[in-house]
């Protein structure tokens, strides 16, 4: 299927193809007719699948083919996004996408000069993105007014559920006019959610892009097992010798951030950081540099990474492992995007199983556990998992395998994997011998 047989406009069509698309994701064949079409939708999609573009393409065709005059202040479309990086991003899609049948747009979102807001709203926009205590604030100065809405979208959904925001989205949406079009899109669906769905939506459509709670096939899980001391030592060898390569680094608090941060910057690596103690705009240098290949390393607690779209990121770290198995889904979704495999890695100390449990279950299989050679694997009494078996000849494993096993002594030039990353072979730390085979 082309874009061009999903019924829209020329002028979106040549958007699309300046930004060098040309085939359709499958969330994107299957809801864009629908929204084109009229009816509500309840989406599950992770991030990656392509689901800004499911949602952009066809509002912008509807609002671009039925002009209408009314106050600058008087906003047609409302999206609803968890993160102010997700806000910009999403807004710059609207940008690209709309480029040769314009409409106005803008971000809005916390941690931004609220006068500057203000200023670009006061110019008018017909769409606007997002988040929800910014847009309250707003909504409480008079500065906006949700009487022409037409379009409503929940964005990452169970994000905004996860971060406190759904007494916002209530009020927000007893706000609306009820004559409009509802569209929600969501990795998970905690019981919460579809709660929210069967006050919002009206006889929706539902797409399933990937299975509720499910991993892209893309991805490759490799868990690590390392005491809480030596996590740094060994991330720092697995960078050092080519074996992870542009990654993006979860850690669990933002002074953990910073403190892994500094200590991968004296080992030698290129790394910086993001959180919420961080200005908005060094988030947004850090993710530049990163995405430029001035870092290779990005460092990030659960929050801040929300919203961050990195196109062929080949590594996820969990440097510490998240305490929801949803958030691991969210996490590694980052990766394995755009047919290109991913990478997901996770440092575990014997602390963290009973969260590496939870993982699995939600997976409904076991991660492998490796061993790196020159990294001493402390399983601890409860580790009671059999061996990780090789994968067999010639299966999807096997072509796939990130190198996180040993490989024979006679195999030391590095090796490319099917996205291209560079991996090396495995060498020991610094004063530690290789294990046998």
């Amino acid at each position: 299927m082309t874009f061009s047989e999903l019924g829209l406009r020329p002028e979106l069509l040549r958007a699309i193809a300046d930004a060098g698309y040309d085939t359709p994701t499958p969330v994107q064949s299957e809801a864009i007719p629908i929204v084109l079409a009229g009816r509500d939708l309840m989406a599950g999609a992770q991030t990656g699948t392509g689901k800004t573009a499911a949602f952009v393409l066809p509002i912008l065709q509807r609002l671009h083919a039925s002009p209408v005059e009314l106050d600058r202040r008087a906003v047609r479309a409302l999206v609803l996004v968890p993160t102010r990086e997700l806000a910009i991003q999403v807004e710059e899609s609207v940008q690209t996408y709309g480029k040769h049948a314009p409409l106005r747009s803008v971000a809005v979102y916390g941690g931004a000069s609220l006068p500057d807001q203000l200023r670009e709203l006061e110019a008018g926009a017909e769409i606007v993105v997002a988040t929800p205590g910014r847009l309250l604030d707003l909504v409480w100065r008079g500065s906006i007014d949700f009487g022409a809405i037409e379009f409503l979208v929940l964005d990452e959904a169970d994000r905004m559920l996860d971060m406190g925001f759904i007494d916002d989205i209530s009020t927000i949406i007893g706000l609306l006019p009820p004559e409009r079009q509802s569209l929600l899109f969501s990795a998970t669906f905690p019981e919460a959610i579809r709660r929210l769905t069967k006050k919002l939506l009206n006889d929706p459509a539902t797409v399933q892009a990937t299975p509720p709670n499910s991993t892209t096939t893309l991805v490759e899980h490799v868990v690590l097992r390392v005491e809480d001391s030596r996590k740094r030592e060994t991330l720092s060898h697995l960078i050092a010798n080519g074996h992870v390569t542009s990654a993006l680094v979860f850690v669990r608090t933002k002074h953990g951030a910073d403190r892994l941060t500094n200590q991968l910057a004296r080992d030698g690596v290129r790394v910086a950081a993001i959180h919420g103690d961080r200005a908005q705009s060094q988030r947004i240098a850090a993710l530049e540099d990163f995405k430029a290949g001035r870092v290779h390393v990005l460092v990030a607690t659960e929050v801040a990474a929300r919203g961050i779209d990195i196109d062929a990121l080949p590594y996820v770290v969990n440097y510490d492992l998240p305490r929801s198995a949803e958030d691991y889904v969210h996490r590694i979704g980052r990766t394995g995007r755009a047919g290109v495999d991913g990478v997901a890695i996770s440092l575990v100390s014997e602390l963290e199983l009973p969260y590496l449990r939870d993982i699995e279950r939600l997976m409904g299989r076991a991660i492998p556990v490796e061993t790196v050679p020159g990294v001493v694997r402390h399983a601890g009494p409860r580790d009671e998992r059999p061996a990780t078996r090789s994968p067999r000849p010639g299966s999807r494993d096997a072509s796939r395998s990130g190198g996180f096993r040993a490989r024979s002594s006679g195999s030391r030039q590095p090796s490319r994997s099917p996205s291209g990353v560079r991996r090396g072979s495995w060498t020991p730390l610094p004063g530690e011998r290789a294990a046998n085979g």
